[in-house]
Formats: C-alpha cells, structure tokens, sequence
C-alpha cells in the first residue's frame, strides 16, 4: 500500500475540497499502512464541562481514514464512509491537540476497511478507537 500522494498534496486537497473543515486537521505523517492525523483543539470542539465533544473525536477519525485512502488511490472525493463505529475510552485530556493514527485494514477496489487509535498528545493511553468502512466509486 504505497502512497501515491504526500503529505503536502493531501493538505492541498482538503483546503480545496473541503476548506470549511481544512484549518482543523494537520497531516502529521504518512505511514506504512496508513497515515497520522493532527486535530488542532480549539473552543469549538469541546463540550459542557471542557472536554473534546464524541462527534470532533469522531470526526478526526473519519477524517484520517478518508485521507490514508486517498493517500493510496489518488483524490477521489467521492469515496464515502458506509460504516463507523467508535468506542470512548477515557477523557481526553484538556488543552492538546489530538492525534489519530489510522492504519488500513483493507484497500480494495470498492471498499477500504480501517481503524484509528486516538490519543491526547504527549499521552500513551487512547482515548477512543474507531472502525471505519469507505465506499470507492468505480475508475471512470
């Protein structure tokens, strides 16, 4: 599953296709079998008592699953998620970034499986993990 785009044209394509959400994320890295992801904490994405609310967690997680596939096929902006799931684990902890690492399970020619571990920066423990299933259109 080698890349076939880089860090900096995954950056290039979230700002042009999805510019409301681009700010929020950050590549950090791509990997052997996925890609590392930044979520830039911000007000905004916490909830009532100061935590990272379960849909930014969720997000990031969508995100960085979406970005390791198109990493390996190219900037197709039509795969879709057909599936997610998401376990909480502890509470992120207050005021760092968050850093999802997904790794890809299964790339095929019209699905991609994979998960993303989720952990407050600078912290070992995750505090969520997510399962994620993509629908690829077909090659016109």
């Amino acid at each position: 599953m080698t890349p076939i785009m880089t860090e900096a044209e995954l950056t290039e394509f979230m700002h042009r296709a999805f510019p409301q959400a681009a700010d929020d994320f950050h590549v950090e890295r791509l990997t052997p079998d996925g890609i590392v992801m930044r979520l830039r904490v911000a007000e905004r994405h916490l909830r009532p008592g100061g935590t990272i609310s379960g849909p930014t967690m969720f997000g990031l997680a969508d995100v960085a699953i979406y970005l390791a596939i198109l990493a390996r096929i190219g900037p197709v902006a039509l795969a879709v998620t057909t599936n997610g799931s998401i376990d909480f684990l502890r509470k992120p902890a207050a005021g760092v970034d968050l850093l999802g690492e997904a790794r890809l399970l299964k790339l095929g020619k019209v699905l991609a499986v994979g998960d993303v571990l989720i952990r407050s920066e600078g912290l070992d423990a995750p505090v969520a993990r997510s399962s994620m299933t993509y629908s690829i259109p077909p090659v016109r």
